[in-house]
């Protein structure tokens, strides 16, 4: 099937709420609109911001799902998915149990309860009742994209953003039902649908009363169900999907026996393997990010000399988790294999910082106050309007970036040999060594940012600069198959930052953009380059390391997050805002 064009017309501005339930939303006076790639006179794409990983009332959220939907477009988001967790739960998205509606609803599936209510199952929710909510939402913020999504529950791990672009949601419910390990609901296997014959893949045994003992076996499951998505893809029973794994460092190490774990290199390997246009990578920023950790609920511990440790690889880093933020480390593991594995962030908003109510504040920013996920979008059809189908791909396409805080709102990162350029995800394929090679940053900070935090450590609230950013380059050494020694390898000890850049380095354009033009002479391996970028300056106490001889892995690095927590007493959100850092996806360069 292929689904028709939804309309989205881009304005020069948006004119964003003043209020939001009553409070003073202050997402409007920093939102630009980016600027457009042009081809042959016509435009062909633009930068669109958004966020796939948030949370309501219809499972763990602690607002409505109006609410929500409200506030991603009062801060400018141009698309976002209803993403929140499957399984079962109680309340609708005001609010309400299932079974104290009037009218009352017919609940179907096997009889459960939590906290004296029925449940739904969430393949049925997400059927019935989310995505009618989605199209009521797709009508009022007529402007903007709203995907149809879902947190997986991975059986054997931790969890995951999906979303499917389809016509109705009946093919997410049959994801959920099938491979999500909260979903113990018997009532559809057997049944036969667009998608095939429905059966239990979750992680359970098939009557759903225990879990399989072995943490392999449930991992087993969970490819399955990334293999199930791929082949509706390439059966075009569904016109887009994506599978992005979350928080992936929050629950340690994969666990081979009857307690889940988190996601060990193998696993990703395993995912890209079965699902390479649908599993295609994960959140390095996670959310939550007013956590005094940055994301992460874990304890974490630092001694003396700085070093970190807890069950979740020692908390983030700037914000970034331990996978992304060490270079040379695991993404870097799969970069180095040519892999085309993306890295993105996300609010995970359940309840916001500021609330009081009991159980007490959140740790969460709202979606598009904080973290943005940017993505290239092309408008296929060059008449300026841009679909669920086409933010999509531009997802798989790698042409993405992340930002803390609005540090930048434009990121053009390009390698250019002779006539050749591609841009972020793109693939330089040169014939022989390539002996000039142009690396292009082109970037932009908007003039204040969504910052109210009161407090005066490291100037909280002080209009977003960049200060310096860090090229980062690794070796493509090719794919690593099942059984290699190598499968289980989760770094690439040839990744360094091989350059820094300051405001000395950079010129500003008739536009007002900074411009780095960086070459790079004789290039002779199949290499990768990415970005990293940060308001901080080096040897910022508690914050970043030291400047080191480049080429080097440890330049400037960012520190445990956990240090400025248990040295200075700084809360989330005060931390939040003065450590910024924006993290651009690879572009490979193959000579070979």
């Amino acid at each position: 099937m292929q689904l028709q064009k939804e309309r989205f017309k881009r304005v020069g501005s948006f004119l964003l709420s003043a209020t939001l339930s009553g409070a003073l939303i202050l997402g409007g006076n920093n939102i630009s609109c980016a600027a457009s790639g042009k081809q042959g006179g016509k435009v062909k794409g633009e930068y669109l911001s958004g966020d796939f990983h948030q949370h309501t009332f219809y499972t763990d959220g602690s607002t409505s799902f109006d609410f929500v939907m409200e506030t991603s477009n009062n801060y400018g988001l141009d698309w976002w998915a209803n993403s929140e967790h499957g399984g079962s739960r109680n309340r609708n998205g005001d609010g309400n149990f299932w079974d104290t509606l009037n009218p009352p609803v017919t609940i179907l599936g096997d009889v459960a309860s939590s906290g004296g209510h029925r449940v739904m199952w969430r393949w049925q929710s997400l059927r019935d009742f989310v995505f009618p909510d989605i199209l009521d939402a797709r009508a009022l913020y007529f402007d903007r994209k709203i995907f149809s999504g879902l947190e997986w529950n991975v059986p054997g791990h931790e969890h995951c953003s999906t979303a499917v672009v389809a016509e109705d949601a009946s093919a997410i419910s049959a994801f959920e039902y099938q491979f999500d390990k909260s979903d113990r609901d018997t009532s559809r296997t057997g049944e036969f649908t667009p998608y095939g014959t429905l059966t239990k893949m979750n992680g359970r045994s098939p009557d759903q009363t225990t879990i399989k003992p072995s943490g392999n076996d449930r991992h087993a499951d969970a490819v399955a169900g990334c293999r199930w998505m791929q082949q509706q893809y390439d059966a075009k029973t569904i016109d887009n999907a994506w599978i992005i794994f979350a928080h992936i460092e929050r629950a340690g190490v994969f666990q081979t026996g009857s307690s889940d774990g988190g996601y060990n290199i193998e696993h990703f390997r395993d995912f890209n393997n079965a699902a390479p246009d649908i599993c295609f990578g994960f959140e390095g920023a996670p959310g939550h990010q007013v956590n005094d950790d940055r994301g992460f609920g874990n304890t974490v511990t630092c001694d003396a000399a700085g070093n970190c440790t807890s069950s979740d690889f020692g908390g983030s880093y700037g914000g970034v988790g331990y996978y992304t933020a060490k270079v040379g480390g695991l993404w870097d593991a799969l970069l180095g294999e040519g892999r085309r594995w993306f890295n993105f962030a996300n609010s995970d908003y359940h309840r916001h910082y500021t609330r009081t109510d009991a159980p007490g504040a959140g740790d969460d920013f709202y979606p598009g106050e904080y973290q943005k996920t940017w993505v290239y979008t092309e408008d296929s059809d060059r008449d300026g309007d841009y679909s669920l189908n086409e933010i999509a791909d531009g997802l798989r396409s790698g042409n993405a970036y992340f930002v803390h805080g609005d540090l930048i709102n434009y990121l053009e990162f390009e390698a250019q040999d002779q006539s050749q350029k591609v841009a972020m995800g793109g693939e330089l394929r040169a014939h022989g060594k390539v002996k000039n090679l142009k690396l292009k940053i082109r970037f932009k900070s908007p003039a204040t940012n969504n910052c109210v935090v009161d407090g005066t450590y490291i100037n909280a609230c002080a209009a977003p600069v960049v200060d310096h950013i860090d090229l980062i380059a690794g070796e493509i050494t090719g794919k690593v198959k099942p059984g290699d020694p190598n499968y289980t390898n989760a770094s690439n000890t040839t990744t360094k930052v091989i350059a820094s850049f300051r405001k000395k380095d950079w010129e500003v354009d008739k536009e007002g953009y900074s411009v780095i033009v960086h070459h790079i002479k004789n290039v002779d391996k199949n290499t990768y380059f990415r970005l990293r970028g940060t308001n901080l300056a080096c040897n910022t106490p508690y914050e970043t390391g030291p400047v080191t001889t480049l080429p080097s892995a440890d330049y400037c690095k960012p520190l445990a997050d956990a240090l400025v927590t248990q040295n200075l007493g700084i809360d989330g959100a005060q931390e939040a805002w003065a450590d910024l850092w924006f993290y651009s996806n690879p572009i490979f360069v193959y000579v070979k």
